[in-house]
């Protein structure tokens, strides 16, 4: 019985020392700011997972489709796919960035007259499709206007080069592969090529 009353009093003390000092300090402390869970979801928006660039079938279909358009291209001095695309550009904002990039590859280049040029060609895009809506949510943070001129610059570029832009871009597929891993996915890449500037 007095350990029951022993037990009763600590634990009325401990109840008494939460309402008098920790409730008080609860009721004070700032919240975190809202817009820290808006970034980590847009963060999370902006992943992909590794396994998606660590099928060796996909990865050889995209390399060697890149290999194939890289022997027609005829212009060596410009690129399409490179850092350039990420000057004035948050890290946060680079996924987002080639997220755009693979839209505008896929509509202006790969689901054109391109696909019957190449072979691979659908299996690629249809790769690279399902990534841009795995990444559907995925939004920029920030002001737009960097993100804007470079992808203008970009599709100005490929305009600019006439059908060999879609070459290059085709061309350049590797580039892309390895451009939206590094940006979407948290790991550091194995296998593969290294980064081109």
């Amino acid at each position: 019985m007095a350990s029951m009353q022993t037990l009763t009093k600590s634990f009325s003390g401990w109840v008494v020392f939460c309402c008098c000092c920790c409730l008080p300090l609860l009721l004070t402390s700032p919240l975190p700011p809202k817009r820290a869970g808006v970034a980590s979801t847009a963060h999370r928006a902006c992943r992909l997972r590794k396994i998606n660039f660590q099928q060796p079938y996909i990865r050889n279909r995209t390399y060697t489709l890149a290999k194939m358009a890289r022997v027609l291209d005829q212009d060596t001095d410009n690129r399409l796919i490179g850092q350039q695309l990420y000057a004035n550009i948050k890290e946060t904002n680079r996924c987002y960035m080639m997220k755009t990039i693979t839209e505008i590859v896929l509509k202006d280049v790969l689901l054109t007259e391109a696909k019957d040029q190449y072979p691979h060609t659908e299996e690629v895009a249809q790769f690279l499709a399902s990534l841009t809506s795995e990444l559907s949510k995925c939004e920029f943070s920030g002001h737009r206007e960097h993100i804007e001129k470079n992808l203008e610059e970009m599709k100005s570029k490929m305009k600019q080069l006439g059908e060999n832009g879609k070459t290059k871009a085709i061309g350049e597929l590797d580039l892309l592969f390895d451009y939206i891993e590094n940006a979407c996915t948290d790991a550091p890449k194995k296998g593969g090529k290294k980064m081109k500037n």
